[in-house]
């Protein structure tokens, strides 16, 4: 969780996406990229599942309709 005095919010992890790639995006809830949370998914999991709130979305990547592939956090 980070502050950030020009918002004067809290802001946090609101959506994680993990790539074909093995890469992840995170983004809070403004869609603003986390980009301290960012990178190969066996790097990041760890630290992302501990700081993450629990009404945090996690995806594996977007259907063909680019919706997101929405997992329970546990599977993802």
């Amino acid at each position: 969780m980070l502050v950030f005095a020009e918002r004067g919010a809290i802001e946090m992890i609101r959506t994680v996406i993990r790539m074909e790639t093995d890469m992840v995006m995170v983004l809070d809830e403004w869609g603003e990229q986390l980009p301290e949370y960012q990178g190969e998914y066996g790097i990041v999991k760890e630290r992302i599942l501990a700081d993450a709130p629990m009404d945090a979305v996690f995806a594996d990547g977007f259907t063909r309709d680019g919706e997101l592939l929405t997992v329970p956090r546990g599977e993802w």
